[in-house]
């Protein structure tokens, strides 16, 4: 039997419930190839058995969507509109992060184009330029910590030639991991009608992401300096800081968490994200999500309180 994640007594089946089993061998999940044989991919994942947990228990209305997930009990904690269609805004970049760590070679050199470089006056970016030479590895930083946009497009062109052969690769492993319910348009997550996600997708790319540890070593820096070498030759050096307020003191972190890292997202269609990686005093895997709260000050008052659960 297909296990429907959002089913609820016996109501009928939600049509667009995930269908764990049949997606994990559809899109490679596991090795398996029955549901007899299907195990450690539902095993390691948190799966609500309902849309809406604890909303009370917090100003859930300062956002229109998020999770709190306990990993390591498998206890869902806080669920709010997990399964609604949602824009991601930069949070886009933990996908962008994990297809590149598959895929792409830290120590190899790219060299940056113009249009990477081509960004809007209000587009946040890591500040290169045109025939730079700057590795992988420094170029993940660029994006993940100060959501650079351009080091997001530099990266898709460096690992697939250009973004829209990248994008359907993210698209491809999305679908691997049982985001089902997403279509990504761009590796950086500007706004397009048809770049989405929802809470429970997010989820499960960050899940599969935070496995990695050089992801890990990604999002917990509250700032990086990056040492490249410009079109002419000279030497070039960023620092970077992490847009997550919790790393750099911005905002307290609440009593009896440790937090990790995660990524923030600003749009105006997407309002403001955060897909975050914390521990609790029993120093168990939490992984929580808002999306699209009015503003940065509201997005981290509700995420404290989100974490105050955990």
């Amino acid at each position: 039997m297909p296990l429907l994640l959002s089913s609820c007594g016996k109501k009928a089946p939600d049509p667009n419930a995930y269908q764990v089993f049949e997606s994990s061998v559809e899109y490679g999940i596991t090795k398996g190839s029955t549901p007899d044989e299907i195990g450690l991919f539902a095993d390691r994942l948190c799966i609500p058995k309902e849309k809406n947990v604890a909303v009370k228990k917090v100003d859930s209305d300062l956002a229109e969507a998020g999770c709190v997930f306990n990993e390591t009990t498998g206890t869902v904690l806080y669920a709010k509109n997990i399964f609604e269609k949602k824009y991601p805004a930069s949070t886009t970049k933990i996908l962008t992060a994990y297809v590149a760590l598959k895929y792409g070679d830290l120590n190899e050199v790219y060299t940056i184009t113009e249009n990477a470089c081509v960004q809007s006056s209000d587009s946040t970016v890591a500040g290169l330029l045109p025939g730079d030479k700057i590795t992988l590895n420094d170029l993940l930083y660029g994006m993940m910590l100060v959501s650079g946009n351009d080091a997001a497009i530099a990266i898709a062109e460096g690992i697939s030639g250009d973004t829209k052969r990248f994008v359907s690769l993210m698209n491809e492993e999305a679908k691997r991991l049982g985001a089902t319910h997403s279509h990504f348009v761009t590796p950086n997550g500007l706004h397009d009608d048809e770049h989405y996600t929802c809470v429970y997708d997010m989820y499960l790319i960050f899940s599969a992401a935070i496995q990695k540890k050089k992801f890990v070593s990604l999002i917990d820096k509250a700032t990086y300096t990056a040492n490249f070498e410009g079109k002419d030759g000279s030497a070039r050096q960023k620092t970077w800081e992490n847009t997550n307020g919790y790393l750099t003191g911005e905002y307290a972190v609440p009593e009896g968490i440790s937090i990790v890292g995660g990524k923030t997202g600003t749009t105006s269609q997407a309002g403001s994200c955060l897909v975050l990686f914390s521990r609790n005093a029993r120093k168990e895997k939490i992984i929580s999500i808002v999306f699209h709260a009015d503003y940065r000050y509201t997005l981290f008052q509700l995420m404290s309180q989100l974490l105050g659960l955990a």
